[in-house]
């Protein structure tokens, strides 16, 4: 599952269908760690971190600035429920993908 959505001031992700999809409630326990500049986040009873009581993703201020993120800036998020794991394209990371592919297409039409 993919979606769109925006971070609010507060590091706020509001889409709850992504967090549904992946059958995580209300208070779970989170792990978010910045991998290649992309936020992965995971579902761990020892997690720091943990869904707010609305269900939404909240990224700490340290996440967001680790990838750049800021208020406002809509990000791409995958969930994927058979490995239990969310990840959040910032931006930069969506930019970043979208030039490869880019050149990638415009290397084939060149041939």
């Amino acid at each position: 599952m993919y979606r769109l959505a925006s971070v609010d001031a507060s590091g706020r992700i509001r889409d709850r269908g992504i967090v549904r999809a992946l059958a995580w409630e209300p208070g779970a326990r989170l792990e978010i760690r910045e991998r290649a500049g992309v936020i992965v986040v995971r579902r761990d009873p020892g997690g720091v971190f943990a869904l707010t009581g609305q269900g939404h993703l909240l990224l700490p201020a340290p996440v967001r600035h680790w990838c750049g993120l800021k208020a406002g800036d809509r990000a791409l998020l995958t969930a994927d429920p058979v490995a239990d794991l969310l990840v959040v394209y910032p931006p930069t990371a969506l930019d970043a993908m979208v030039a490869q592919a880019q050149r990638a297409v415009l290397r084939v039409d060149d041939a």
